[in-house]
């Protein structure tokens, strides 16, 4: 390659003095030749790519580097310009910037743009422009330094992809939903237009976890993803907001035609079926809507859902429309529970109940399980979990509820230890908990602030939640056991095909579901599950609790099958604290 003519003529340099003027001009020739032969040799040379440019955009040299990045050989380069290589959407990425440099205000710059290879594919470049003067200032050409940046953008773009969408369906996350509805809220407030916001529950999906295995429900989820695909427009978005759970943002849309959308996805998600084998589960959905009607964000989104759980309380495999933007009356009870809830825990009324544990070998109650009640006004009965919790997690109260049980829990575990006694509670955690790294260190610093014996704390936390989460779950799991607290496994058995789970969590106790002991006198069936866990759960040095024990012939089978513990009414029920936990002498 040559360096351009005008380039070698106008270099800078010292002059030398006027009596030695023939021989300094010999030194100056052979050291211009050399400053040149050493330019070309670094050009040509280079590991990045250089191209010397002119200020029309013709490619006066190139180098190897660059001839392999952009896939072109320089006759080729030479017979085209540099914008006619540049994607069409970057060719004024840096027209600002290339006038700053051309008027003297910047020495140099950088850029990115995606350039056309030889094969017709764009590839990104990243680019360090400066130009080169002549002894006046006046611009001669300009000097490209070129990268390949396509790995890194391809990365930003997985990683994009990754914070936004779902991985299971490829679908847009909650967080990417919530901020496309806060969006449309703000564009609805300017423009004055109507958009709504559909909730879509899978009624029966539990069903087909629990009975083909989660794989099995991860490809039927895919499936659904894709049968919601085909009912939104391009304009629309989808999400996958939960477990089982989806939302769509219609925008431009009314009540009116929001409602044929949300009838068109329960009449086509009711033909869907779930098979394994000889196996089939029919599936249905209940779906809540909410136009946006001058609310904010976060209301159309409570509206939409209350909706949708009003569909589900009034029988599933149907839908429910807010249309007006004020709750329907069997959605009013559902925010005054919400409203119930915070005033609840802002007031402290929350109650704590205690249901005791039983010891089948030594046939003495040794611990007991934390249960919470919610108080809704003096003389009143308290109201069930089952009243509130559902609720609660809907609206991401949950993780204040069981902060607010475990934080009572250990402050009940100090008071009997300063009174010498021991105390050991068991405290079920929610499945939004788990995946709570605030909640982790909420039962840890309380815990730290009381002193206490930290294997007097024993957490519980759901098989079907575990199984979900199993990530968030090892993670929260290894946590607590490794800060001392005992661990249990509750509802074992509830998808019985997760025995695996149990060589990577670190749980002490396997609770056992319910549904295998409130038969097991009269079914033989419950009784062969039974003695398999145990068999399965003592093999890997783990307690077993049996649940819902009913009567005293249970109690004896399950002695007999080497369950270690039981719990329910027939031990005794869950009363409160005061009543059940008197502080002995």
């Amino acid at each position: 390659m040559s360096v351009p003519k005008m380039a070698a003529q106008d270099l800078d340099r010292p002059l030398a003095m006027p009596d030695r003027r023939g021989r300094a001009l010999g030194a100056a020739a052979t050291d211009l030749q050399e400053a040149v032969s050493r330019f070309e040799t670094a050009f040509a040379s280079a590991p990045i790519g250089m191209a010397l440019v002119s200020i029309q955009g013709r490619w006066l040299e190139v180098n190897d580097a660059f001839c392999q990045i952009v896939g072109h050989p320089e006759d080729e380069l030479r017979r085209t310009t540099l914008q006619a290589l540049v994607h069409p959407e970057d060719v004024d990425r840096d027209e600002r910037a290339f006038q700053d440099l051309l008027a003297g205000r910047v020495p140099s710059y950088q850029t990115e743009k995606r350039y056309r290879d030889a094969s017709g594919r764009y590839v990104w470049l990243g680019l360090t422009v400066s130009m080169v003067r002549d002894r006046r200032g006046e611009p001669l050409y300009v000097v490209t330094q070129i990268q390949d940046i396509s790995e890194r953008k391809d990365a930003a773009s997985r990683l994009e992809y990754l914070v936004d969408h779902d991985l299971l369906t490829g679908l847009y996350n909650r967080q990417h939903f919530q901020r496309e509805v806060t969006r449309e809220a703000e564009r609805m407030s300017r423009h004055g237009a109507q958009s709504a916001v559909l909730m879509i529950d899978l009624d029966n999906f539990k069903k087909v976890n629990d009975t083909f295995g989660h794989k099995a429900g991860d490809d039927f989820l895919r499936g659904i993803a894709g049968v919601l695909r085909q009912r939104g427009r391009h304009t629309d978005v989808l999400a996958r907001v939960g477990g089982d759970e989806f939302a769509m943002l219609l925008s431009d849309t009314d009540a009116g035609e929001a409602r044929v959308v949300a009838e068109g996805i329960v009449k086509v998600l009711g033909r869907q079926v779930a098979v394994l084998g000889e196996q089939s589960i029919p599936m249905t959905a209940s779906v809540g809507g909410a136009v946006f009607d001058g609310l904010r964000a976060v209301d159309v989104l409570e509206f939409a859902d209350l909706a949708m759980y009003e569909a589900k309380e009034a029988g599933r495999n149907r839908f429910a429309m807010n249309e007006t933007g004020a709750a329907h009356p069997g959605q009013v009870s559902r925010r005054t529970e919400v409203e119930l809830i915070r005033t609840a825990l802002d007031e402290d009324r929350m109650l704590l109940y205690c249901q005791p544990i039983l010891d089948l070998k030594t046939n003495q109650v040794c611990q007991y399980e934390a249960l919470v009640r919610l108080q809704t006004g003096v003389g009143s009965e308290p109201l069930l979990p089952s009243s509130f919790l559902y609720v609660a997690e809907r609206f991401n109260l949950i993780q204040e509820i069981d902060c607010w049980v475990a934080q009572r829990a250990i402050e009940l575990i100090a008071e009997y230890g300063r009174a010498g006694q021991r105390l050991v509670l068991h405290v079920n955690l929610s499945g939004k908990s788990i995946g709570d790294a605030r909640v982790a260190a909420c039962i840890e610093e309380a815990i730290s602030r009381a002193g206490i014996d930290p294997a007097c704390l024993v957490v519980e936390l759901t098989e079907t939640t575990a199984i979900t989460n199993i990530e968030d779950a090892k993670t929260f799991a290894h946590r607590l056991h490794a800060r001392g607290c005992g661990l249990a496994l509750d509802d074992f058995g509830a998808g019985f095909g997760s025995f695996s789970y149990l060589k990577s969590l670190p749980f002490d106790y396997v609770k056992i579901d319910g549904d295998f002991i409130h038969g097991l006198a009269t079914s033989p069936m419950d009784q062969l599950v039974v003695q398999a866990i145990v068999g399965i759960a003592r093999g890997m040095g783990k307690k077993t609790i049996a649940e819902f024990v009913p009567d005293e012939v249970t109690g004896r089978l399950l002695e007999k099958s080497g369950v270690d513990f039981a719990q329910g009414y027939h031990v005794g029920p869950a009363r409160p604290v005061r009543e059940i936990l008197p502080l002995r002498g």
